[in-house]
């Protein structure tokens, strides 16, 4: 297997630390099924998905078609995360939306179940645009005890969170009976974490960095991080691709990564970032990129929700 491939420490020991991800933009099943079939050929072996992706039954039906022809001996051989939508972020909302997530896979278990958000909606609010009515009050602890019984359970091998502040994992901590594996959130080099990486190494904690290479296309994505001057100078002194460049460099920080390309020549340049590796001097001008966050999640935000500003959604650390 390829070393990119390789685990991730501590009690993520077969997670890989190179992840298929699958939020797709008015996903349609079929190209998706495909895509994820020809990554399993290539070598990935972690996919990422969500209830809100609406891509969970493509990924389990190219999971067991690689079984059925050979590609993989079974099921086991594949780490899988999904994640809790914000209006299944209620006590008793949490394992029925696990156990349909488990029906869209057509499996027994998902080896990471990860809280979307730190936000609440009113139950059957999947799809946008959503308005300030939409949204509850947070009730973590509540919504963690539930996410550790679906642990207990072994519906979920491990349980985790997306998109939490240092403020809100401390908030956590201090409660939870199991802490999270992982915390899944926006790394490149143009929002490099330094603060939460510090808090999330002393804490055990896995950061799993999604949107690598900045998300351009999406809604929300930008440019910023492949038009990088920065990146492209590294890149060529390199002989490597900006996305390898940007990728190599969450790899170094310890981070599992998450990168969306249903290409199957971009997908295998994805997995090419071991072998090699950036210098002092490239990471230090990587260090000097200007910081701005790019995913701000200004939908969750409302003058009459319980974000009432972007400093109360990220507690004043973007």
């Amino acid at each position: 297997m390829d070393p990119a491939m390789s685990g991730a420490a501590g009690g993520l020991a077969a997670m890989p630390r190179v992840g298929m991800g699958t939020a797709v933009q008015g996903a349609r099943p079929e190209p998706v099924r495909r895509a994820v079939l020809g990554a399993i050929g290539a070598g990935y072996r972690h996919f990422d998905t969500a209830a809100h992706y609406e891509t969970e039954a493509p990924i389990g039906e190219a999971a067991a078609e690689a079984v059925r022809s050979g590609v993989i001996a079974s099921r086991a051989e594949l780490f899988i995360t999904s994640k809790l939508w914000c209006s299944d972020a209620h006590r008793d909302r949490v394992l029925p939306a696990l156990r349909q997530t488990l029906r869209n896979l057509q499996m027994e278990y998902v080896d990471l179940y990860l809280v979307h958000w730190p936000v609440s909606m009113k139950p059957g609010r999947y799809r946008g645009p959503f308005t300030a009515d939409d949204f509850v009050p947070f009730d973590m602890a509540a919504v963690w005890e539930a996410m550790e019984e679906c642990h207990r359970l072994g519906l979920a091998k491990a349980i985790g969170v997306c998109n939490f502040s240092c403020k809100k994992l401390e908030t956590l901590l201090s409660f939870a009976t199991i802490p999270p594996a992982v915390n899944q959130v926006e790394v490149n080099p143009v929002w490099q974490q330094r603060k939460l990486r510090e808090l999330c190494r002393e804490k055990g904690i896995q950061i799993c960095a999604y949107s690598p290479l900045g998300a351009s296309g999406t809604h929300w994505g930008s440019d910023s991080v492949m038009a990088s001057a920065v990146l492209h100078d590294i890149s060529r002194s390199k002989g490597k691709t900006v996305a390898q460049v940007c990728l190599r460099w969450v790899y170094e920080q310890g981070d599992c990564l998450i990168v969306k390309s249903f290409d199957e020549t971009r997908m295998r340049e994805n997995l090419d970032i071991v072998g090699w590796e950036l210098t002092e001097e490239e990471r230090r001008r990587i260090a000097g990129i200007p910081q701005r966050k790019i995913n701000r999640a200004l939908r969750f935000v409302s003058e009459q929700g319980p974000y009432k500003s972007l400093d109360e959604l990220w507690d004043g650390e973007i």
